[in-house]
């Protein structure tokens, strides 16, 4: 059963917005403004913020702090992806702020950064030095509707060549979905040693899988133990219900929740029978979602995010995915419970939600022990040999590229296909990334620079 409010749609109250947090030496107060429909304006500069309220009530600010300094006023604004403006889903997705630039923004000319273009995969650069390919699916392999031109015949060639083939997907749905899709758009699902789902994991997570391949969550591990399993559910709307049921969970409200789980950002499942679609409601939906990370923040409510990607990987159609409400959620636990209502720190909300898929480093350690082999074990200690030989190749800076980076893995950035497609075309490609790294302390990479190790246009033979 889908629910409709029947009211008036309006635009959403919170979540299309800029988040404001103003910490001065001698009132560290907190002045948030949600930018509404235009209906509130907030002029930011890196010294000084201007705020119009806006004209809709809300009781919850979501304001993020980077970096702040207490010898004067400091302004960090963060733009959320939770809305339906294309700028502002860019540059969550794109690590791209609105701020002015300042010389301490500056990172050093790309041109410095050791990365080589490629003309393809045959070239020597990749062929000779790499077994094990781990391979992103949407803005790599496929659009969502097709193979990218060459695609098929590249992996055929790999696997010609004797190559190990590993998806690594941030999808929240289970392996044998992934399977699915890619026989619909053509590809032999058994190329492929290995399908590893951000979805997947999360799913070993929920049952209490000790073998799911990654550092177990003890807070989620506390719950099970305690027979705790209560769910309050963001869904894709793509059987949430069965996806819970079948790790043992039960959709509830979230004044019964012990565990948020953020699998997708079309529906909300409070377990009461009655489904909450965006698409049949909007303002109901996101007035249920506001109401709910205030009650969650309040009880420091777990969340498990399925998918840690906070835009479509699409660079047509950027809608907000699991990631942006991870974001979110994390921001009204920091700001709910932080001076001079707690003690709560920026880094310590982020214990609250856990995040599984690129550039999280448990799916690529998952990946990795996939790719292992016995041989490379015997010829140098604990497979050192082996993630030398594996390269991520991806298209996303802020999921792909930083988690290679953090794996330490050499990462082939794709640069025409996938989500940066548009920028690298309008700015080129060193101009894309000087202008990510400007802005890292706004994305998963958490202010560190992001270098991949090669450049091609396309994943093609």
């Amino acid at each position: 059963m889908v629910a409709s409010s029947r009211k008036l749609p309006r635009h959403p109250a919170i979540l299309a917005s800029y988040a404001v947090l103003t910490l001065c030496r001698d009132h560290p107060t907190i002045v948030g403004a949600f930018v509404v429909g235009g209906s509130a304006v907030a002029q930011v500069r890196r010294t000084a913020v201007v705020v119009s309220p806006p004209s809709t009530s809300t009781s919850s600010w979501s304001p993020i702090r980077r970096g702040a300094s207490s010898s004067s006023s400091i302004v960090a604004t963060h733009r959320l992806a939770m809305g339906d403006s294309p700028d502002g889903i860019a540059a969550a997705e794109d690590g791209f702020g609105t701020m002015s630039t300042t010389a301490a923004d500056v990172v050093p000319d790309p041109s410095s950064v050791a990365t080589t273009t490629v003309e393809s995969l045959s070239s020597p650069r990749i062929l000779d030095n790499y077994d094990t390919f781990l391979l992103d699916m949407w803005g790599v392999l496929h659009d969502g509707r097709s193979p990218y031109e060459g695609v098929l015949h590249a992996v055929r060639k790999l696997k010609e060549a004797g190559k190990r083939l590993i998806i690594l997907s941030n999808s929240s749905k289970r392996k044998e979905d992934s399977e699915a899709m890619l026989a619909r758009l053509g590809f032999d699902p058994s190329d492929f040693h290995d399908i590893i789902t951000s979805g997947d994991v999360a799913h070993g997570l929920l049952r209490g899988d000790a073998g799911v391949g990654c550092e177990n969550w003890h807070v989620l591990d506390d719950l099970i133990k305690r027979g705790r399993r209560n769910v309050f559910v963001f869904g894709s709307g793509d059987d949430d219900g069965g996806y819970c049921a079948s790790a043992g969970w039960t959709p509830s409200s979230i004044e019964n929740a012990d565990l948020i789980l953020a699998r997708g950002t079309f529906v909300i499942d409070d377990g009461s029978g009655t489904i909450i679609s965006k698409d049949v409601d909007e303002a109901l939906y996101w007035e249920v979602m506001e109401r709910s990370m205030i009650v969650a923040s309040r009880r420091k409510l777990p969340m498990l995010v399925c998918n840690p990607d906070k835009v479509r990987p699409d660079p047509v159609n950027r809608t907000p995915m699991p990631g942006a409400i991870g974001d979110t959620y994390e921001r009204f636990v920091w700001t709910t419970n932080c001076h001079p209502v707690g003690d709560m720190s920026e880094e310590g909300a982020r214990a609250y939600v856990r995040r599984i898929g690129k550039p999280f480093r448990e799916v690529y350690d998952i990946a990795l022990a996939s790719s292992s082999s016995s041989r490379d074990n015997d010829e140098e200690e604990n497979g050192h040999r082996s993630r030398r030989r594996v390269i991520m190749i991806g298209d996303a800076l802020e999921t792909d590229v930083v988690g290679g980076n953090d794996a330490g893995i050499d990462v082939l950035w794709i640069v025409n296909d996938g989500i940066h497609g548009v920028n690298v075309r309008e700015g080129g490609v060193d101009g894309t990334l000087e202008r990510f790294n400007r802005n890292t302390e706004y994305t998963y990479a958490y202010g560190n620079k992001v270098i991949p190790r090669y450049v091609a246009d396309h994943f093609r033979w």
